[in-house]
């Protein structure tokens, strides 16, 4: 059986930085930096309204805000603690009610993804292989946030590209262009016009660290 995809990522950029980089209101989000778990909290960027109500503004500022990695499972599940980090079908009833309602996606920014590689038939074991985009020092990948008993967060994922297969997978998170016009149809368009984002970030643009 393959490992899991990514079980670790690094935002290595203090909350006032993420907040620039992206045009967001920090608030009072303390992160100063470091390596994100499962089951961690980290800063994801949300346009949505959340415990708001009413319809939302056209002027509705991007908001930096803590949530956990690791959205809970439904009841089906076969493991009913274990949090679900990606999202491989986007199709799924668990998933599509949040993203075709652009309030429930978000931009989850990083510095460098950490990806198990193919076994060492020498040693029968794995290495880590940390990636970053040279070009994005602070990238974004395509989120969706649910609210449970714990405000949590999921990363999208789409096809490998041919860095990733390489390593020995099929899927990736999904990186989205460094522009901000990608980062509003993500956050506000249609869920047609959203999904068209989650293609395969160019291997060319990625290195390891």
């Amino acid at each position: 059986m393959a490992p899991a995809m990514t079980v670790l990522y690094r935002l290595d950029a203090a909350a006032a930085a993420i907040a620039a980089r992206f045009g967001a209101v920090a608030g009072h989000d303390p992160w100063a930096g470091g390596t994100i778990a499962p089951g961690r909290f980290a800063p994801v960027l949300t346009m949505g309204r959340e415990f708001v109500a009413g319809p939302g503004r056209a002027d509705q500022p991007l908001r930096m805000i803590p949530r956990l990695w690791g959205v809970p499972p439904p009841p089906n599940a076969g493991d009913p603690v274990r949090g679900v980090l990606t999202v491989r079908n986007p199709g799924s009833p668990f998933w599509i009610g949040n993203l075709r309602n652009s309030e429930f996606r978000c931009l989850v920014p990083a510095t460098a993804l950490m990806v198990w590689g193919r076994v060492d038939p020498a040693t029968g074991r794995r290495r880590q292989h940390w990636l970053a985009c040279p070009g994005q020092p602070v990238f974004a990948m395509a989120g969706v946030w649910k609210d449970s008993e714990v405000p949590s967060f999921a990363l999208l994922t789409t096809e490998a590209n041919a860095l990733w297969r390489g390593l020995g997978h099929d899927a990736m998170p999904a990186i989205l262009p460094g522009d901000g016009g990608a980062w509003r149809t993500w956050l506000r368009a249609d869920w047609k016009r959203a999904a068209e984002l989650l293609a395969p970030y160019p291997s060319s643009q990625m290195a390891q660290t």
